[in-house]
């Protein structure tokens, strides 16, 4: 048994024969750490080495951890309380004129049934636990390690995702890095922790194999990184907690001290701070009660006031305001376009429904407009857009299509009103608000530089599609490309990677989800165990996406894949609202950019729209970059 990587050195220097002074553990340095050998191993002189028994409460371990001159007891607490107790039980003998009783014995010895009780106890709760993580399994029915491990999935990595805690600041951990976990291989009544490495990490999630196993996988085991259990290498000498290796090995070195000084110098390790990071990382500025605007659900083109009911790391349960039973709600992140602070709708010239409350309930307050986040400053006096220009957009009811679309107002701080052609309400309450820098609207002819199917106006039968028909039979004109959004960040992302996202059709759900597209900054999101028609476009910076481990790490319910049984009994009236595929156009073979040049407009070079390769995770600057001519 250890107390920490580098806490076994020892002082000869005692006060008795049967205690001794516990060392400082020396801090470890910032960032990511590089284990250092600090230590020497310590020989005794007669040569005894291996493992040992403590004479207080019985507990086996290393030898060379073990505390006194001779090496009697596993801690300092041990030591002292043995030692209290024989001289209890010498005065008392002394007093009475006597030697030891058989009472005086037994008492002396009273801490070690305490401590075999203790671990009947201990062995009891380990049982019980067991059984109600086999319950537990049963009952979610889904591991993310599992599904990884039989599949041989890849996870998108953390720093992919900016919004989400320790995404900013994951630094460089990877596979190798060592870390202190509890020592599950270990029948002891205490708490006891051991070193191991990172074999594979998937989003939070890392694949762990304890130091002394090589190449033996039978006893990896996933958790997550940031789990209140994981510690960097100097933890234990720090904390006073005991390292004991497992079981299954504890007979293959007889040196352990010397096997981890070995093993572990120049290694890299846990940031000291690193808790604390994830601590800092998952506090959020919305709070209860706090009074937002959002879109109102049943009509896109309106906002309506909600109040926060609850924050799950950093998504928001929003409730109308005026729903009474508060059962009428609105699932966003923190960080949505959907949200505003209130008179974000009048200052821009947005359609708002007004409340019959009259006034603030009590407790309810304005959320700080500094909270929400902040959209592109864009310049309106030059060219911009108009109402009537024609463009692509996302469709905000049916995520898994590009539709043809039309401006139908400009609003002021660079957002547009934009309506879906053929399916436009006469009132236009379908309409949806979009900035002008947003990633869900693109340039005429984007679905067709990049192969994408574009959903044709509905109704409209001169099929296949073609943009230069369409906008001289409308007599329209397509929005200037220059005035789209041209960033493409390095967002990290592979086609294949696993992650968990937000069905936005049911934004309460978050399921597991593979990364299926790659155009530029555009996302193809698939859920797992479901059909391609209910697959989603998503920006790479999107809120709703988020890495492997979230929900478990935050405590929110995670949908695992879906099975053959419960697509046909869940999908029955949502398949009713959607398009099938035999009504969608899917979109002829891709036309040069010359011919794309002479059709639309004039003058304008549509080189930029063309995406990377779908194998690829950005798209490069220069795809976005007008060509001089």
């Amino acid at each position: 048994m250890f107390d920490g990587y580098d806490s076994c050195s020892e002082d000869t220097s005692s006060s008795s024969s049967s205690e001794e002074s516990e060392e400082e553990a020396a801090p470890l340095p910032s960032s990511l750490p590089i284990i250092k050998n600090n230590g020497q191993v310590y020989t005794y002189p007669d040569g005894k080495s291996g493992m040992a028994t403590c004479e207080m409460c019985g507990m086996v371990g290393v030898r060379d951890a073990f505390y006194s001159k001779t090496k009697r007891f596993c801690s300092v607490s041990c030591s002292r309380s043995y030692s209290s107790n024989s001289k209890k039980a010498s005065i008392l003998a002394r007093l009475q004129g006597k030697p030891p009783t058989k009472k005086a014995k037994v008492l002396q010895k009273q801490p070690l049934v305490a401590k075999l009780a203790a671990y009947a106890q201990y062995q009891a709760t380990l049982q019980n636990q067991a059984k109600t993580k086999s319950a537990a399994v049963s009952t979610e029915g889904f591991n993310w390690g599992n599904y990884i491990n039989s599949n041989s999935f890849i996870a998108a990595p953390v720093t992919c995702f900016k919004h989400a805690p320790m995404g900013t600041c994951w630094g460089d951990i990877s596979e190798n890095v060592r870390v202190e976990v509890p020592n599950t291989d270990c029948s002891l009544p205490t708490k006891v922790f051991w070193i191991a490495g990172i074999v594979k990490l998937a989003g939070y999630n890392a694949l762990l194999r304890y130091e002394g196993f090589e190449n033996d996988s039978g006893l990896d085991f996933w958790c997550s990184i940031c789990g209140s259990d994981i510690h960097p290498v100097g933890w234990c000498a720090a904390s006073g907690k005991p390292l004991v290796p497992p079981r299954t090995i504890q007979h293959k070195y007889t040196n352990w001290k010397a096997f981890l000084v070995k093993r572990l110098t120049g290694a890299k390790t846990l940031p000291p701070d690193f808790s604390q990071k994830v601590s800092e990382s998952m506090q959020y500025p919305f709070k209860p009660c706090m009074r937002v605007e959002v879109v109102d659900k049943r009509h896109l083109c309106r906002t309506r006031v909600a109040v926060v009911e609850s924050v799950i790391g950093g998504r928001l349960r929003l409730v109308y305001e005026e729903s009474e039973d508060r059962t009428d709600d609105f699932w966003c992140h923190m960080h949505s376009p959907l949200i505003h602070h209130i008179g974000w709708s009048r200052s821009i010239g947005h359609r708002f429904k007004r409340s019959d409350i009259t006034k603030k309930q009590d407790g309810h307050f304005d959320t700080p407009p500094h909270l929400f986040a902040k959209v592109k400053e864009v310049d309106q006096s030059g060219e911009w857009f108009k109402e009537g220009m024609k463009l692509e957009a996302i469709d905000p009811l049916n995520l898994s299509t590009i539709c043809v679309a039309t401006i139908r107002k400009v609003l002021a701080d660079g957002f547009l009103m934009i309506g879906i052609d053929g399916s436009e309400a006469a009132d236009g309450s379908d309409w949806f608000c979009y900035h002008a820098t947003s990633p869900s609207i693109f340039p005429v002819g984007f679905c067709e530089i990049n192969m994408i199917e574009l959903t044709p106006p509905r109704g409209y039968t001169k099929l296949p599609f073609k943009w230069f028909d369409y906008l001289r039979e409308t007599g329209s004109i397509a929005a200037p490309v220059k005035l789209f959004n041209k960033d493409v960040p390095n967002h990290g992302f592979r086609v294949g990677m696993k992650l968990e996202a937000v069905d936005l059709m049911e934004p309460r759900l978050i399921c597991v989800a593979t990364v299926t597209r790659i155009i530029h900054r555009l996302l193809r999101i698939h859920f797992d165990g479901w059909e391609e028609e209910y697959d989603q476009w998503v920006d790479c910076e999107s809120p709703d996406l988020y890495p492997v481990g979230w929900c478990q790490l935050t405590g929110y319910q995670l949908q695992p894949p879906a099975s053959q049984s419960s697509r046909e009994s869940q999908s029955g009236s949502s398949k009713q609202k959607k398009k099938t595929k035999s009504q969608q156009y899917k979109g002829h073979k891709k036309m040069t950019t010359l011919q794309l040049k002479e059709e639309l407009i004039d003058g304008e070079d549509y080189s930029f729209l063309q995406g990377a390769s779908d194998q690829e995770s950005n798209g490069s600057a220069n795809f976005y970059i007008k060509q001089e001519p």
